[in-house]
């Protein structure tokens, strides 16, 4: 290698050295310290920055036009549901998939209530208890143990017994001639049949497993049907319940756990009528709470709560709700001649200060009942409720003329096309025939020209 390359390659490794050096010092310059404030932050403001920012997370229903504005929560999902409805009042993240933890017990309820008896029996199986682990809550029940099924959802959705809802499923899928697994499948299949999309259920306890989880409207559409049974708000609604000695169980006694239904508890709040709590440290703590004003029935769903603002959180949407939101009786409203008769004495919501007449309604045909409809509203493309309608004679003649004109028009797009295509046939066939008479010119051409030169070979050769 020549000197003068040497020189060079030194040259230019020097410069090199001092860049990185120089942007090595310049990163570390820029790299700030943190604040005493940052360094001294304790876990408590940890903990409140973390609040903060859930609390801050976007609440959908606020973004409807004119919607009554609701607060945030420190849940991570919520929704309230009015039962008579099904109209959606709050809405922040109802879809996400979240781990319910206990709140699956209400599910589990619903298709007990649905499937079996008071009266039947439950025996507790050794795998009815062999899952427990400690921690976990339950009552103490042994194998070979025998209670009601009554008793069983006593402690079910009183003591929230994980013991309970396993043999809850496991002997209503025996008593009906199936088994445990098919108590799971009816658990999902009835979640769907309600209108839930985003939830399977992998047990009926709600204990923590990766691939068991649901979300705040499906679990809403869960207590909405609750509503449905009288015997679930007696069981719900008591404070404390024993189940007695007998010859094939000991005495159990347990309390209630939801602390917005024990007057005197510093969360206790005068309308609530039902519920279910749950917590893991995966799902964090989740409520369902059932509230009935006298004038209007709601379901609030809160899940993966941060702190212990679950029963505030809870508090606040059942008041934000029942302080902006009125019921209206289409059957005394509407006005539409497109309408003959409404069939249901049902109500719809609508925000306060929002006339009846300032709701978008859609008829849907009933294909299976000739004449009736289901008339479905909403304000400003949020559902507010339905009923069922005879359609007037008004409604089919509109419909008839709205027939007769599609058809003209598409007659005359018929007709239209009709002239387009014997025009095109015929630019086609002239076509055709213009290509028949420039091949027959050429072949003649070529047929003259090989007479011609054929005479001129014959000349020629004569000549020769």
């Amino acid at each position: 290698m020549g000197r003068r390359k040497r020189i060079w390659i030194a040259v230019w490794a020097a410069i090199l050295w001092v860049c990185l050096g120089t942007a090595a010092f310049a990163t570390d310059a820029g790299q700030s310290e943190p604040s005493p404030e940052q360094a001294e932050l304790t876990d408590e403001q940890r903990l409140q920055q973390e609040l903060d920012a859930v609390y801050a997370m976007p609440v959908q229903s606020n973004e409807i036009e004119g919607w009554p504005q609701a607060p945030g929560t420190y849940g991570e999902a919520a929704i309230v549901m009015e039962v008579e409805s099904g109209a959606i009042l709050y809405a922040k993240n109802i879809d996400d998939h979240h781990f319910p933890a206990s709140i699956t017990k209400l599910l589990t309820a619903l298709v007990a209530l649905e499937n079996g008896q008071f009266a039947d029996p439950v025996v507790f199986s050794h795998e009815s208890l062999a899952f427990l682990e400690p921690g976990d809550a339950y009552i103490g029940m042994k194998e070979g143990n025998q209670i009601t099924l009554e008793q069983a959802l006593y402690a079910t959705l009183l003591a929230s017994a994980n013991e309970g809802a396993y043999a809850v499923a496991e002997n209503v899928g025996k008593n009906l001639g199936h088994d445990y697994a098919w108590f799971l499948e009816q658990m999902n299949n009835r979640c769907r049949e309600l209108g839930g999309e985003n939830s399977n259920f992998a047990n009926p306890h709600g204990l923590h497993d990766e691939n068991h989880y649901t979300c705040a409207r499906d679990m809403a559409l869960i207590g909405r049907e609750l509503f449905k049974h009288p015997e679930f708000f007696d069981i719900v609604q008591t404070l404390q319940y024993t189940i007695p000695a007998s010859e094939t169980t000991e005495e159990h006694v347990f309390q209630q756990k939801h602390k917005m239904l024990k007057e005197g508890n510093a969360n206790y709040y005068e309308f609530a009528i039902g519920g279910k709590t749950g917590y893991t440290s995966e799902a964090m703590s989740t409520l369902v709470t059932m509230a009935d004003n006298g004038n209007m029935q709601l379901v609030c769903v809160v899940l993966k709560t941060h702190g212990v603002n679950v029963y505030p959180d809870t508090r606040n949407l059942f008041e934000y709700a029942f302080a902006n939101f009125s019921k209206a009786l289409p059957a005394e409203n509407e006005k539409s001649e497109d309408v003959a008769e409404i069939l249901d004495e049902q109500n719809i919501i609508v925000p306060n200060g929002v006339e009846f007449q300032d709701l978008d309604m859609e008829i849907v045909p009933d294909e299976e009942t000739d004449g009736e409809a289901i008339l479905s509203y909403s304000y400003k493309g949020n559902p507010v409720g339905s009923v069922r309608a005879v359609l007037s004679q008004a409604y089919y003649e509109k419909l008839e003329a709205e027939k007769a004109e599609n058809a003209q028009k598409q007659g005359e797009a018929k007709d239209g096309k009709g002239d387009k295509d014997k025009k095109a046939g015929f630019l086609e066939n002239r076509e055709i025939v213009k290509k028949c008479v420039l091949g027959a010119a050429v072949v003649m051409l070529v047929v003259l020209v090989a007479v011609l030169v054929k005479l001129l070979l014959d000349e020629k050769r004569k000549r020769r």
